[in-house]
């Protein structure tokens, strides 16, 4: 384990925070907000902390997937930490842990809140919230290698560890020119969506924080209708865009350096749209008598499909009193999620497909038990290390999935309720069905429930692995014989 240089980047993080939490800060101060003070004394706290953390640089620039692992989930911990505290120093939300559920949320772009009225908050908490979805979206190290040029050429391990999907590539040669890249297109898309919700008719805040939250696939509204009050025409910029960064960023790369047919070529981008057409289909032709106009029930019925498939949370309609062929279509998806490299969420479309390919060439070779068939996507072949990651991950995410139902379940509340909140959270969707349906949050769970769902939006979040390598004990039982190491000074 590559100490000095989990230390050093945990410095830089901590740096980055620092002047973040100005965001927040800042808007404070335009309103005329004590509680931007608040952000500004802790982003003070963060950045000496940094400063003196990263100041010496590592003795090893070279680290391996564990250390990047242990990196980002460690990363990941701090930053919830450090943003809870000035919700908890503002009285805005007193209670730490709860505190801490609903900026663990923000971060890993759930968007379950345990706020019952959201509107009572602050400008610059509405922000923070709001923003710390755009930061979690694409990923604070993602956000680093972008800015901080980090030595060793293993850059690619932070990558790895923090960005979604099976597997994790470059774009270009240079690991931090692919961040760049993605952040460009990012910060690009999250741009556009902001200037067509200004024409649209909305202020500029509020267009900051619904682009911040759909950017970052998140979910915290600034109303406590979510986006139901917004008109016919923001709902449907909201919605497209949901759709958009559920999308493979790599198809964005490929279709601006007009490599046009790679793009469209894409069996996961073609994959994603046809499960939401197919899920809009379905879903309209079960409760397409319940609306006005076949404009209302295509944009109700569409927003919610993206919004539940992307893994964002953002809803205009309370789904929990539609029909049970409707709501199960809904849960169907919050465990499908959206592309691998985007900012959403879920087991990811592209594993589906994989693990699709999988069964037919296993159901092939029952019937011709000679032949050969490798699979392929995008016209690529498969390696055998890929599928056999695929099928681990979805052991692991089952078992995950199962303790956290049976640990939610202790409470005492229905089967509706306990397992659509561990679905919610763990796909870092948001809202789930009966008691934490669209039209309520999660304020009356236990402390325990709240413990697991925190532990269970950071997995989903980070891809299970970081999370569980951190806690792994050879972990730790290496960290203690290097402090035995330096002791006796024989390293």
């Amino acid at each position: 384990m590559n100490q000095s240089v989990i230390r050093f980047v945990l410095g830089k993080v901590l740096l980055i925070i620092s002047v973040l939490l100005l965001v927040p800060f800042v808007t404070g101060m335009i309103y005329r907000e004590r509680e931007g003070l608040i952000y500004l004394a802790v982003a003070a706290v963060c950045f000496v902390l940094g400063f003196v953390t990263s100041k010496k640089k590592p003795e090893r620039p070279t680290f391996y997937l564990k250390d990047g692992c242990i990196i980002t989930a460690l990363s990941w911990i701090m930053i919830s930490v450090i943003g809870a505290l000035p919700l908890v120093f503002t009285g805005e939300i007193p209670k730490f842990l709860d505190a801490l559920f609903e900026v663990a949320s923000g971060f890993t772009t759930t968007g379950a809140s345990i706020l019952n009225d959201v509107e009572a908050l602050s400008h610059a908490s509405l922000i923070w919230r709001s923003f710390t979805h755009w930061i979690g979206g694409m990923g604070v190290l993602v956000f680093l290698l972008a800015i901080v040029p980090l030595s060793g050429g293993t850059n690619i391990n932070l990558m790895r560890a923090e960005s979604p999907g099976p597997s994790v590539g470059k774009l270009v040669p240079k690991m931090r020119s692919t961040a760049t890249i993605l952040y460009m297109i990012y910060f690009s898309m999250t741009g556009i969506q902001a200037i067509l919700l200004l024409f649209s008719g909305m202020d500029l805040f509020t267009a900051l924080c619904m682009s911040f939250g759909t950017a970052g696939t998140g979910g915290f509204g600034i109303l406590n209708s979510s986006v139901a009050s917004y008109t016919a025409l923001q709902q449907w910029i909201i919605t497209i865009f949901m759709i958009l960064f559920g999308v493979n960023f790599n198809f964005y790369y490929f279709v601006l350096n007009r490599n046009l047919k790679k793009g469209f070529a894409m069996e996961e981008v073609k994959a994603y749209f046809c499960i939401i057409l197919a899920a809009i289909l379905v879903i309209f032709l079960n409760i397409h008598g319940s609306f006005h106009s076949f404009e209302e029930a295509i944009r109700t019925i569409a927003f919610q499909v993206g919004s539940i498939i992307t893994t964002t949370g953002y809803s205009t309609a309370d789904f929990n009193t539609w029909p049970t062929l409707s709501k199960s279509v809904l849960v169907l998806l919050m465990f499908v999620g959206a592309c691998a490299g985007s900012t959403g969420g879920g087991f990811k479309v592209s594993r589906l497909i994989i693990m699709f390919k999988t069964f037919l060439k296993e159901a092939n070779s029952y019937i011709h038990p000679k032949s050969i068939k490798k699979i392929k996507l995008d016209g690529e072949p498969i390696e055998h290390e890929v599928i056999r990651s695929v099928n681990v991950y979805l052991i692991t995410y089952l078992t995950i999935f199962v303790i956290s139902v049976l640990l939610v379940s202790v409470e005492g509340k229905d089967l509706e309720t306990s397992f659509t909140a561990v679905a919610a959270t763990f796909n870092n969707i948001g809202p789930g069905l009966n008691k934490v349906g669209p039209c309520a949050n999660y304020a009356d769970m236990s402390n325990l429930s709240k413990v697991v769902m925190i532990i269970d939006m950071l997995a989903g979040r980070l891809e299970l692995f970081p999370l569980i390598i951190l806690f792994h004990p050879s972990i730790w039982k290496e960290l203690i014989q290097q402090r035995r190491c330096r002791r006796r000074n024989d390293c």
